[in-house]
């Protein structure tokens, strides 16, 4: 199906079709999973799913640095990210297999699985609050991290990084677009997307908090027939996985929820 036709198969996309080109292009260098913008939204919709203890609880540790939020905190792993901790941001996977093997894919602990289970395990510690901070600012981005498909794609394209296509007239690869395009596409601030997104979340309820199932999930998007466009990716690629995007950011911060409000009981 021709570009042209596509467009007239969605009402509205014409008059938005020079507007998503200028969004969708132009974020496309950032390189972390989901921006600022993302990792706020799933740190916003957990915070107003934590129970009152856990609520007290992650109060009592922001207040360590006086002003931070959940949402403020959420990009602190980016922030500080370096060579000793950039591979606890994804999981790599076989392009045949989406079933976790630990000692397969994260042996030396050096995974985003391993990093949230750690962090888990610290929060529920009797470490000092300002360590405690520390693994809730990780625990935070983390969990936002391994639900961005391609932070647990396939180990032979680096996640999709190595996949170069063009992007209407740009030149980009795969997990810039997971990273950055499609969310900021919408053009939405991280308040108001994240009331919206709200709502789907009884649609798409979360009762498994393993990160290695949330892991298992992000591969078998990957792993889905047209996840991996024909090195081209236009309005119709962007409208069909937008909604899948949404669901991801939906079930990472239910996830997140579920986590901060078991381990603060």
């Amino acid at each position: 199906m021709g570009f042209r036709k596509t467009i007239q198969l969605f009402p509205g996309l014409v008059a938005r079709a020079a507007l998503v080109t200028s969004i969708f292009v132009a974020t496309l260098s950032v390189a972390y999973a989901w921006g600022t913008q993302g990792h706020q939204v799933i740190a916003l919709m957990a915070q107003s799913r934590l129970t009152p203890q856990a609520r007290a609880a992650v109060d009592r540790l922001l207040a360590v640095e006086p002003g931070e939020t959940l949402a403020s905190l959420s990009t602190w792993a980016d922030e500080h990210r370096d060579q000793s901790t950039a591979s606890l941001h994804f999981v790599n996977f076989p392009r045949n297999s989406c079933v976790y093997d630990e000692q397969r894919d994260c042996s030396d602990g050096r995974c985003v699985v391993a990093a949230i289970k750690k962090e888990i395990e610290v929060l529920g510690s009797n470490a000092p609050d300002d360590r405690l901070l520390t693994a809730l600012k990780y625990l935070v981005h983390f969990v936002g991290d391994v639900h961005q498909p391609l932070h647990a794609g396939h180990l032979d394209d680096k996640g999709g990084n190595t996949y170069q296509l063009q992007v209407f007239t740009k030149g980009s690869n795969l997990h810039a677009v997971w990273d950055a395009g499609l969310i900021k596409n919408l053009n939405e601030e991280p308040e108001p997307m994240a009331a919206r997104l709200q709502g789907l979340r009884s649609t798409f309820p979360v009762t498994d908090l393993d990160p290695v199932t949330a892991a298992q999930e992000s591969c078998m998007i990957v792993s889905m027939p047209g996840f991996y466009p024909n090195r081209l990716v236009e309005l119709p690629y962007i409208e069909k996985y937008t909604p899948v995007m949404e669901r991801r950011l939906v079930a990472a911060g239910a996830r997140l929820a579920g986590i901060l409000n078991s381990v603060f009981k």
